[in-house]
């Protein structure tokens, strides 16, 4: 059973990972969890004693295999948690986070294992995100889902995913109607800015998104 600082450790570094496809640098690590260099390398030394993950000074640090299998059991709690709040106790998207942030270090494994079986065996959380099986495997999307930004005047596609779970952010693009399962055609692109002029299917009105928006809207082109 690891503590919740090393649970909170993995995970970021797990999290890290996805965004930047390869090592991860101790001072990305020390701005996630708002923690100071010296004392993210003191821990990083500790976590490769402990076989967690493999630590090259300077050169930053990968999750090794059981580094990796820890840090999806947290995610694991976690996403089970987020979709458990919104489907029985009328959470919505936007409040779950920090929730579950509290909630993923208390419950048990038996206790994922019995929610998981409450819903049904779900894939994705709220925003899209996939639910890691009890032994780390995990769901994917089409291979072909990508984010908005790549996208052509004309497309049309299905928002999968939100990349960011900040709650200003998801209250907003409940307003606008751009939840999961929502599905857009491409208006315009505009070359100077990449702003996304769009319409969302059931909305009586265009809208439109930053670049840096649509790049973590990530859709399935239709």
């Amino acid at each position: 059973m690891h503590t919740i600082s090393v649970e909170n450790y993995l995970k970021a570094i797990y999290h890290l990972e996805q965004r930047d496809g390869g090592r991860v640098k101790t001072k990305s690590i020390a701005g996630a969890l708002d923690i100071s260099l010296p004392s993210v390398t003191s821990m990083l030394k500790s976590l490769s004693a402990d076989d967690l993950v493999v630590y090259e000074r300077y050169k930053g640090v990968t999750l090794s295999e059981s580094g990796r299998l820890a840090a999806l059991k947290v995610v694991r709690k976690h996403r089970l948690i987020e979709l458990f709040l919104v489907s029985t106790l009328d959470y919505s998207w936007d409040e779950v986070h920090h929730e579950a942030e509290r909630l993923e270090h208390a419950i048990s494994d038996d206790l994922a294992a019995r929610i998981e079986s409450f819903l049904d065996f779900p894939q994705f959380d709220p925003h899209g995100d996939p639910i890691p099986a009890a032994d780390g495997t995990l769901p994917s999307r089409e291979a072909h889902a990508l984010p908005l930004s790549s996208l052509a005047s004309g497309s049309m596609a299905c928002l999968e995913r939100v990349l960011d779970q900040d709650p200003e952010l998801l209250r907003h693009l409940t307003r606008i109607g751009l939840v999961p399962g929502a599905r857009v055609s491409i208006l315009e692109v505009l070359p100077f800015d990449g702003q996304v002029n769009l319409n969302i299917e059931g909305s009586d009105e265009p809208t439109s998104v930053s670049r840096a928006l649509s790049n973590i809207l990530i859709v399935t082109p239709l």
